[in-house]
């Protein structure tokens, strides 16, 4: 028989001799031994150099449960394979006589020797046993009980050194606690005289109470007696009392009487001042016309931020009533109201700071339409003139035009809405009501000192709502 080396063709190789009749003969789980089967590491190696030499046996020679084995890959070969291969082994004595043959080639010298029944004693006494097991030199029992009895030693080795490691954890952790359980027992210690020293203290502490308690008592009823003299005293003084309300109510309907006879001598004064204040502010109109007569002024058709922003639309805005002044919160509506009835009252909108405040989720294009259109309807409720003003890096081409009443305005390059506004309120005249709806503080304060109303968003907001 022929079988192919590592390093070239095929050579022939003499095949060991068939073990005679009498021989012993392995069973099928793998046990060599009677009652015991081979060691582990020792079944692992047998079968880690079959499946490698598998590869050089032709198909042919394998017997059919091995062929399938033998297309795997050496290193999947072992390890999916290994029960297989190892039962082919312990029955098939002529495929482990060819295995045998094909180890002994890759092996080499450490094959030979142990071939010839020895042992060397560098050697792995694992891969000594495996060697023997396939080869079955003479007392190859005796290296598989070597490897075994090596095993056996190391394994004990190392549990002995597992229980030392053990012994001197434990150790260590039973003299860590002892640390600790003295470290414990000093903080006890401590603890206890603390203890002891609250203690005493809180037994003054108890006797003071005490003493301040019977103390609180006395007071208590000293208290007591103070309040019945009190009682006593202050029925008297209630007495007093009732006998002086009746006096100052009828010295209150003495004034009461006195006060209606002055209002209605003031209301008579007050018509006459009323006829007098009618005459003066009717001669000053009809000088107010006749002077408008002789400068020959015509309306004017451009307004000052008409000019201020760069664009000739203008909206008049007419009067409205005045309110009565009362107390009202910043963002009230009713005071947005009172300022827009002011004659020629301008109303100008930062309208992003609006938009972003009252419709932050809808773009910023339908943002823009909801305001001018609830600014116009102000527009047509006031008469006012009314501005809103944008920041111009958001214009886009073929906006729609805005209704009417309503001025819309987008910053220029390299301006912002908020310098546009305060360059339009530096274009209005002196006494002009112009009021600016932005709840920037920058942009608040700076137009409070060119003489502005600022209002925060939350008052437009609440205004077009209410519309």
């Amino acid at each position: 028989m022929s079988l192919p080396s590592a390093n070239g063709p095929r050579q022939p190789v003499e095949a060991p001799a068939v073990p005679p009749a009498d021989a012993e003969v392995a069973d099928p789980a793998g046990e060599d031994f009677p009652g015991r089967p081979l060691p582990e590491p020792v079944r692992a190696r047998v079968v880690a150099l079959a499946a490698a030499a598998i590869t050089g046996l032709p198909a042919d020679e394998l017997p059919a449960s091995l062929r399938r084995v033998a297309k795997f890959a050496p290193h999947r070969r072992a390890r999916l394979g290994g029960a297989v291969i190892a039962t082919q082994l312990a029955t098939d004595a002529a495929l482990r006589q060819r295995v045998a043959a094909q180890v002994q080639v890759e092996a080499g010298e450490l094959a030979a020797v142990v071939a010839g029944g020895s042992s060397p004693a560098a050697a792995d006494p694992v891969e000594v046993a495996a060697l023997g097991y396939l080869l079955r030199p003479p007392g190859w029992r005796s290296l598989v009980e070597a490897a075994e009895a090596v095993l056996r030693t190391e394994a004990d080795r190392a549990a002995v050194a597992d229980q030392v490691r053990a012994a001197e954890s434990r150790a260590t952790q039973a003299e860590h606690d002892r640390t600790v359980a003295r470290v414990e027992a000093d903080k006890l210690r401590a603890e206890l005289v603390r203890v002891r020293e609250e203690l005493g203290t809180l037994r003054e502490e108890h006797r003071g109470a005490v003493r301040a308690l019977r103390e609180s008592q006395a007071r208590a009823q000293r208290a007591t007696d103070l309040l019945a003299t009190e009682r006593g005293r202050t029925t008297r003084t209630a007495a007093d009392h009732d006998a002086e309300l009746r006096r100052l109510r009828a010295r209150l309907a003495e004034t009461e009487a006195a006060v209606g006879a002055a209002r209605t001598a003031a209301k008579d004064t007050r018509t006459v001042d009323d006829a007098r204040l009618w005459l003066l502010l009717e001669t000053i109109g009809q000088a107010a016309v006749g002077l408008k007569r002789e400068l020959a002024l015509e309306p004017a058709d451009v307004l000052p931020a008409d000019v201020a922003a760069g664009t000739e639309q203008a909206h008049r805005p007419g009067t409205g009533q005045r309110h009565p002044a009362r107390a009202m919160a910043a963002d009230d509506p009713a005071r947005l109201d009172q300022l827009l009835a002011l004659p020629r009252a301008h109303l100008l909108v930062d309208g992003y700071n609006v938009t972003k405040r009252g419709y932050g989720d809808l773009d910023l294009e339908q943002q823009r339409s909801r305001l001018v259109t609830g600014l116009s309807g102000i527009a047509a409720q006031t008469g006012a003139e009314v501005t809103a003003v944008f920041d111009g890096a958001d214009r886009v081409p073929g906006l729609p035009s805005p209704p009417r009443g309503v001025r819309v305005l987008f910053s220029r390059k390299g301006q912002t809405a908020d310098e546009l506004i305060r360059a339009l309120v530096r274009a209005e005249p002196d006494g002009r009501a112009v009021v600016v709806i932005s709840s920037d503080r920058e942009v608040a304060d700076g137009v409070r000192r060119a003489g502005a109303y600022p209002l925060p968003a939350d008052t437009l907001l609440r205004r077009l709502a209410r519309a």
